[in-house]
């Protein structure tokens, strides 16, 4: 049943896309699971040199040097979009490079890791966001719920290696923005401009949601980034991607029957599945009382128990290509959060081609 309702899902959302995303593209391979990762992939290490401004190089550009691999040049750049468009290919390419990984496609693992590397930001004292990819060290990157995210570090690693012109920062981002396009997602408009940080700028625990939790939680952490209630309910549209590990936050299962394409399902099921109380030795988690194989949890049901989030969960779910726009506009706003951009930069943001487009 499943395998069945994903390949119709995939073929239903193939020829029906809206007329403000591009055209339509193969699908990832179907059944996949939650952002949390399983088998990480061998990194990839190289050393490199930033230098910055017109008295190195001029007019801004980039000068680095680098231990190259043969896939690597070294060059002075000013970065163009069809530099950032070369990013985006090498990490969709890669996408389905392990088909025994997470049923077969890093994307949802890579929309977690541009979430969480943007979602700690405070902006009462302008800490953390995307711009400085603290992650990459233990105090961050040790906190429980980044678990099972150096999978996604790992499996860019070979991709900064052959562009090292690009701060982690921006790469994270842009992977994530690629994940979300070549999984039948919106186009994500992206702008690039953060800078990588040391260990100092690492953000304390707790600044990520907790499952558990329930509405004033939510509220809490999605206030202080400075988002409201129609966009904290957009935010998570992006449950319809992936399912949870038992070994990364102890929950177990996927939210949706097609866990590699990003649709209003979540929103759908959320509202008209009847969920129970999954009988377990793990968490409390909810699961469909249909078929025991979807779940939910606490913080998700949250949503359809108070009456400010429920009305735009009735939206999204009557509506997909309502919640594409909300969640396009949401999700550009998450990954900007914290960087110091060029002021009318936001006129300049780019819209990556699809690979399959």
């Amino acid at each position: 049943m499943a395998t069945a309702t994903r390949t119709f899902t995939r073929a239903l959302r193939t020829s029906t896309r809206p007329a403000f995303a591009s055209a339509p593209r193969v699908a990832f391979r179907q059944g996949g699971r939650r952002f949390y990762s399983s088998e990480p992939v061998k990194s990839s290490s190289s050393t490199w040199i930033w230098l910055a401004g017109a008295t190195a190089v001029g007019g801004g550009a980039l000068l680095y040097t680098n231990n190259f691999s043969a896939s690597s040049t070294p060059k002075v750049v000013n970065p163009t979009f069809d530099d950032y468009q070369a990013v985006y290919n090498e990490i969709a390419g890669r996408l389905e490079e392990k088909g025994d990984y997470d049923d077969g496609s890093y994307g949802p693992v890579l929309v977690r890791l541009a979430w969480h590397a943007s979602g700690t930001y405070d902006k009462e004292t302008g800490t953390g966001g995307s711009n400085g990819a603290t992650m990459r060290f233990a105090p961050e990157g040790d906190h429980g719920a980044n678990a099972g995210l150096k999978a996604a570090r790992d499996f860019l690693e070979p991709v900064k290696a052959k562009f090292p012109w690009i701060s982690y920062s921006d790469l994270w981002i842009l992977a994530g923005v690629c994940a979300i396009q070549e999984m039948l997602g919106p186009n994500i408009p992206y702008r690039p401009g953060r800078s990588d940080k040391d260990v100092a700028a690492c953000t304390p625990d707790g600044r990520l949601p907790d499952a558990a939790q329930g509405q004033d939680h939510l509220r809490n952490i999605f206030y202080r980034m400075g988002f409201n209630d129609q966009e904290i309910v957009a935010l998570a549209g992006a449950h319809a991607l992936g399912r949870c590990h038992t070994d990364r936050s102890g929950y177990d299962g996927p939210w949706t029957f097609s866990p590699t394409v990003l649709t209003n399902d979540y929103y759908k099921l959320l509202l008209n599945e009847k969920w129970q109380w999954k009988k377990w030795d793990g968490p409390k988690q909810y699961e469909d009382k249909k078929t025991k194989s979807l779940m939910m949890l606490p913080a998700d049901m949250a949503l359809i128990q108070d009456k400010k989030f429920k009305v735009w969960i009735e939206k999204y779910a009557a509506d997909n290509d309502l919640f594409f726009k909300d969640f396009a506009a949401v999700i550009v706003k998450l990954f900007e959060l914290g960087v110091p951009f060029a002021e009318g930069s936001e006129n300049q943001r780019m819209i990556f081609k699809t690979t399959n487009a």
